[in-house]
C-alpha cells in the first residue's frame, strides 16, 4: 500500500492544526513541523494531554526534548528531524513563498514524506504549486467555519472588545498599546520577538479576559487560537527587511482571518490612520479568493563541503524548475560569506569536516540584531573554540550568560537580553558543543524563563491597569460587583481603590480609562447608596459648632465641603446650595439644603444680632426708622460722608433711640460697636461680596489689628466692610479712628498741634507713620527739628542732721551737667499739623472737623457756624485763623517715595495681586 499525501487547503478558523494532530494520533508514530515555536508548544502541550509526555518530543531551535520513548515529534518547521516516522505534517505550508524562510518550508514539501501518511495544511494559494511539485497529493478544501466580514474604519477609542490591533514594529506596536492603556484600561501584547513564555503569558492574560484588547504585529496570523472578534489594522503596509510595501492581499487575508472563532462570525477593519481597503480587496479577503503562488523560495538541499568556495558555491545554485525561485540570501549564507573572508578563519578551514561545522556555526540565527559585523565575529570566536574540539569553555560561558542574567530595566532592556539569551540557548541545543549539555540546557532555559517573567511583568506595569484587569475579570463572573466604603471615604471595589467619597460627592479615582470609570461608577455608587442616607442623616442632626463658613462662600462640615452660600432676596438672607451627587437621590440633597440653610440663618441671627434687633424695633419710628433701614442695608457701617444729611435730620430723641441699639456717631462713620468683632466682620463681607456678585471675595483682616496696608486696587467699600478707613498708606480701625478724633478735637486744628503720646498709642505708630496718617485724614503735617529738652533733676534735700562732705561744685552730677552743658545739644524731629483739607470739584469749601464731631454751617461772610451734638453747642476754642482762598497748602522737594513691599499682615494682598495681574 503506497503512503497518502493529502494537500487540506482552506481559509483560517477551519481546524485544520486540530484535523492533523488527529491524524497524528491515529498512527503509531509521527512528526509535524510548524511555523513557530509558540505554536510548536501549544501543540506539544496538547498531545501531552492526551498521549502523556514520555512519547512526545519537543524540539525547536533553542528547546529540545526528547524522552526515549519518543513517538511523536512536534517541531518548528526548521528543526524537523529525518526519523523515518509513519505520519508527517506540515502546517502553514503557504509559507513556501516567504523570502526569508520559505526555502526551508519548500526543501520539507519536496523531501519530507511520513512512511504511511503526508499531510500539507495551508492556504488554497498553494493548490497549484503543490499539484505541479507533488503530483500524487490529493486536495481537500475546508470551508470556514464563520462569516467574516469587513467593518470599516473605528477609533482606537471606538475599539469594540476582544478586538486585536495589528501593527507592523515594535514602537507601533507600543505606542497603541500605550494609548489603549489610557483610553480602555489595558492590552496584551503579541510579538515575533518574545519569547513563547513571554507570548504566552501575554496571550493568556487577553483569553481570561484580565484585558479585552490585544496588539500584535502579524505574528498572530501563524497559527495563534485566539477569541478575537475583530482584527484592526492601524496600517497595511510593512518593512519585509529590504523595504517598504503593501500587504498582499492573501496576507492581509491570513491575518484578518483570526478574527471568529469556531461558529462564531469575525470582523476586520482599519484603524489609526490606516487608509480603508480598496473594494476588491475587501471582497478577495470576505471570500477568501486569492491570486494562486506561481514562484516557490528554493536553495539547494544538496550542499558540498569540500572547499568554503564551493560550499558557497552549492548554496548559491539557481533551480531546475519554473516553480521554484532562488531565494534572497539568508542571513546563514550571508554569515558564511563574511567568515570566508576573515584571516584566521580561511587559516582554520583545512578539511571538509571543518567546513560542515563552520557551516553549522553560521546556522546559528542572528537573535541579537545588532549588526553583522557583530554576529560574525561571535560566530568566529564560537567556532575557534569549536574547531579544538574541546567544545565552548565553560567559564567563558557562565561569563557570558551572567551578564545577561539580571530581571532589571526596562521592556527594551529586557527585550534585548533575551534575545541574547536565545542564542546561547540555540548553542547549549547543539550535541557536542558543551561540556554539559544538560546543565546548559536547563541553565540557559532558567534564565530565559526568568527574563521571560519579567519581560512579562514589565509589559503589564506598562500596559496594563492592573486595578482595570481584576475588575473586568470579576465583573464578567458576577452580575454585580461588591463595593465598600471605610472610615477614611476611601471607596473600594472589589478590594481596588476605586475614589473618595468627599462628603456627599464621590471623587473618582482619575486614573481610570473612560470605560473602566463607568464601570468604576456603577459598582461604587451601588454602596454609596446606603452609605448616603446615612451620612445625610449624621449630618442633618450635627451640632452647628462642627460646621462653618469659609471667606469665599463656602459651606464647611468639618473639612469637608458640603455646599456653598449663593445670591438670597436680600443681602443678610442668602441661600444655598447643596453639594450632593445626583445618584445620592433627591432626598438627601434636600435634607443637606436644609440643614445648611438652617446652619447660615442661625450663624446670620448671632452675629447680626444687633442689626436684626434695630430692624424689628417698632419703637423706631420716622427718621429714625429709616435711618435704621439704612443701617441695616449697610451691615452695620456706614461712612458719614454717604449719609450726612439724614444725619443732620436726626433730632437727639432719634439719636438717643439709635444710640440705645449700640449705634455710635463718630466723626468718620455712623456704625454698630457689636458688629466690628472679627466674626460679623467675616460674614460681612461674605454677604456683601455675595450680594454684589463678586468672583473673587476680600479676605477679612487678622483680628486686634489696628491698622493696614492701604492697598490703592482695592475699593473703598471693602475697606468700610472689614471695619477700616483708608488714611495714607495704611487704613485704620473705625473704632479707634473716632477715639483719634475724640482726642484731635481738643487740639488747635488752626493754628497747629503737635501728636502727644496718647495718640500714637491709639494708632501703634511711629511719628512718621502718624503723620502719613494724619495727612491721609486731611491734615498738614509740617516737619520740624529742635533742641531736645532734657528733663531737669531736682536736688535731693540733705536728711536732717546729716553733714554734706562733698562741696556742692565737687560732685559728680554736677560735673556730668557741666560736661552736657558745654557738648553739642541733641536734636530731635517733630511735626506740628493743621486743618488743611484737599480743595473738591464741589465748589464749597470742605469745614474743619469740629470738635464735637459735627459739621459746621456756613454763615453769610463766608465765616463757619458750629452747632454741636452737645447742648449748648459752642465754638472751637483753638485762635487759629481760618485758611485764606482754597485753604492753605503745603509743598515739599521729596524723593519719590520707595515701593514697599505689601504687609503680610494685609487682607486684601491676594486681591491686588489678582487685579495686578489683569
Amino acid at each position: 500500500m503506497s503512503a497518502r499525501i493529502t494537500a487540506v487547503l482552506g481559509p483560517t478558523n477551519t481546524g485544520k492544526t486540530h484535523y492533523a494532530i488527529e491524524r497524528m494520533l491515529a498512527h503509531r508514530t509521527g512528526v509535524i513541523g510548524l511555523p513557530l515555536r509558540l505554536l510548536a508548544r501549544e501543540v506539544y502541550d496538547r498531545i501531552v494531554k492526551a498521549r502523556g509526555p514520555s512519547v512526545v518530543a519537543l524540539v525547536t531551535g533553542e528547546e529540545r526534548i526528547v524522552p526515549e520513548r519518543t513517538q511523536y515529534w512536534v517541531c518548528t518547521t526548521e528543526a524537523m528531524p529525518d526519523v523515518g516516522a509513519d505520519f508527517v505534517a506540515l502546517d502553514e505550508i503557504q509559507l513556501c513563498a516567504d523570502p526569508e524562510r520559505g526555502h526551508v518550508f519548500t526543501d520539507r514539501l519536496l523531501h519530507a514524506r511520513g512512511l504511511h501518511e503526508t499531510l500539507f495544511l495551508g492556504s488554497e494559494t498553494m493548490k497549484g504549486a503543490i499539484a505541479a511539485l507533488v503530483p500524487k497529493a490529493q486536495f481537500t478544501r475546508r470551508e470556514r467555519f464563520s462569516e467574516l466580514k469587513w467593518a470599516g474604519s473605528k477609533k482606537i477609542s471606538r475599539m469594540p472588545p476582544r478586538s486585536a490591533i495589528v501593527g507592523f514594529s515594535v514602537e507601533n506596536v507600543y505606542a497603541i498599546a500605550e494609548l489603549i492603556r489610557r483610553q480602555k484600561g489595558g492590552a496584551a501584547v503579541v510579538m515575533g520577538a518574545l519569547s513563547p513564555r513571554t507570548r504566552n503569558a501575554q496571550v493568556a492574560m487577553y483569553q481570561n479576559g484580565d484585558v479585552d484588547y490585544l496588539v500584535a504585529t502579524d505574528a498572530i496570523g501563524m497559527g495563534l487560537n485566539l477569541d478575537i472578534e475583530h482584527v484592526a489594522f492601524s496600517a497595511t503596509a510593512k518593512f519585509d527587511g529590504r523595504r517598504m510595501r503593501h500587504l498582499f492581499p492573501h496576507e492581509l487575508g491570513q491575518i484578518a482571518g483570526r478574527a471568529g472563532r469556531h461558529t462564531m462570525d469575525g470582523t476586520f477593519g482599519v484603524t489609526g490612520e490606516a487608509s480603508p481597503l480598496p473594494p476588491e480587496v475587501i471582497d478577495a479577503v470576505e471570500n477568501h479568493r486569492f491570486a494562486p503562488i506561481q514562484r516557490l523560495q528554493w536553495r539547494n538541499p544538496r550542499l558540498e563541503f569540500g572547499t568554503l568556495p564551493r560550499l558557497i558555491q552549492s548554496l548559491e545554485e539557481s533551480p531546475g524548475d519554473e516553480w521554484l525561485t532562488r531565494g534572497r540570501e539568508a542571513d546563514d549564507l550571508r554569515a558564511l560569506k563574511a567568515l570566508s573572508e576573515y584571516p584566521e578563519v580561511i587559516d582554520r578551514v583545512r578539511h571538509p569536516n571543518d567546513v560542515r561545522l563552520l557551516w553549522d556555526v553560521c546556522r546559528i540565527p542572528d537573535f541579537r540584531s545588532i549588526s553583522q559585523t557583530e554576529h560574525a565575529t561571535l560566530l568566529a570566536r564560537i567556532f575557534g573554540f569549536l574547531q579544538g574540539g574541546k567544545g565552548i569553555p565553560s567559564d567563558w560561558l557562565r561569563g557570558q550568560i551572567e551578564r545577561i542574567d539580571r530581571v532589571q530595566g526596562d521592556i527594551d532592556a529586557l527585550s534585548k537580553r533575551l534575545a541574547f539569551i536565545r542564542t546561547w540557548t540555540y548553542v547549549a541545543q547543539r550535541k557536542g558543543w558543551v561540556d554539559d549539555e544538560s546543565h546548559w540546557r536547563e541553565e540557559t532555559r532558567a534564565v530565559e524563563d526568568r527574563l521571560s517573567d519579567a519581560l512579562h511583568g514589565a509589559l503589564i506595569q506598562r500596559f496594563v491597569d492592573r486595578r482595570t484587569s481584576v475588575l473586568l475579570r470579576r465583573l464578567k463572573q458576577k452580575e454585580t460587583l461588591v463595593a465598600e466604603v471605610n472610615d477614611k471615604g476611601e471607596v473600594m471595589v472589589e478590594g481596588e481603590f476605586a475614589g473618595r467619597l468627599d462628603g456627599f460627592r464621590f471623587r473618582q479615582d482619575a486614573t481610570s480609562s473612560p470605560d473602566e470609570a463607568k464601570m468604576l461608577a456603577r459598582a461604587a455608587y451601588e454602596a454609596l447608596r446606603p452609605e448616603f442616607n446615612l451620612r445625610a442623616d449624621r449630618f442633618y442632626n450635627a451640632p452647628d459648632t462642627e460646621m462653618d463658613f469659609t471667606e469665599q462662600g463656602g459651606l464647611m462640615w468639618g473639612e469637608i465641603a458640603v455646599g456653598k452660600l449663593v445670591k438670597g432676596s436680600e443681602p443678610a438672607k442668602p441661600s444655598v446650595e447643596a453639594f450632593v451627587d445626583e445618584e445620592a437621590g433627591p432626598e438627601v440633597a434636600e435634607k443637606v439644603k436644609r440643614r445648611l440653610q438652617h446652619f447660615i440663618d442661625r450663624k446670620v441671627a448671632t452675629l447680626f444680632e444687633p442689626l436684626l434687633a434695630i430692624s424689628r424695633d417698632e419703637a423706631l419710628t420716622g427718621l429714625a426708622r429709616g435711618f435704621a433701614f439704612r443701617l441695616v442695608e449697610g451691615m452695620g457701617i456706614l461712612p458719614r460722608e454717604g449719609v450726612a444729611a439724614e444725619v443732620k435730620e436726626l433730632d437727639q430723641d432719634a439719636r438717643g433711640a439709635l444710640r440705645k441699639h449700640g449705634v455710635r456717631f463718630g466723626q468718620y462713620t455712623i456704625f454698630m460697636q457689636a458688629l466690628l468683632k472679627p466674626a460679623p466682620t467675616r460674614l460681612r463681607l461674605v454677604l456683601s461680596a455675595l450680594w454684589e456678585g463678586l468672583s473673587e471675595f476680600p479676605e477679612s483682616p487678622p483680628p486686634g489689628l489696628v491698622t493696614i496696608p492701604h492697598i490703592p486696587e482695592v475699593g473703598m467699600q471693602a475697606y468700610t466692610l472689614s471695619g477700616y478707613r483708608p488714611a495714607g498708606s495704611r487704613a485704620i480701625r473705625i473704632d479707634m479712628l473716632e477715639r483719634l478724633a475724640d482726642l484731635l478735637r481738643g487740639q488747635d486744628s488752626r493754628g497747629g498741634f503737635e501728636a502727644n503720646p496718647d495718640m500714637l498709642s491709639i494708632t501703634g505708630m511711629t511719628l512718621d507713620q502718624f503723620a502719613d496718617l494724619m495727612e491721609g485724614l486731611g491734615y498738614k503735617a509740617e516737619k520740624g527739628e529742635r533742641e531736645k529738652t532734657r528733663p531737669v533733676a531736682e536736688p535731693k534735700a540733705p536728711e536732717a542732721g546729716a553733714e554734706n562732705p562733698i562741696p556742692e561744685d565737687a560732685s559728680p552730677i554736677a560735673e556730668a551737667e557741666a560736661e552736657a552743658a558745654s557738648a553739642a545739644p541733641e536734636m530731635e524731629v517733630f511735626f506740628t499739623f493743621a486743618w488743611a483739607p484737599r480743595p473738591r470739584h464741589n465748589p464749597r469749601p470742605e469745614r474743619a472737623p469740629r470738635r464735637d464731631g459735627g459739621e459746621g454751617k456756613r454763615r453769610e461772610g463766608g465765616k463757619p457756624e458750629f452747632r454741636g451734638e452737645r447742648k449748648g453747642g459752642g465754638k472751637p476754642k483753638g485762635k487759629g485763623k481760618p485758611h485764606e482762598g482754597k485753604g492753605a497748602r503745603h509743598f515739599e522737594a521729596r524723593p519719590p517715595k520707595k515701593e514697599k513691599p505689601i504687609d503680610p499682615d494685609s487682607p486684601f494682598a491676594i486681591l491686588a495681586a489678582l487685579k495686578d495681574k489683569k
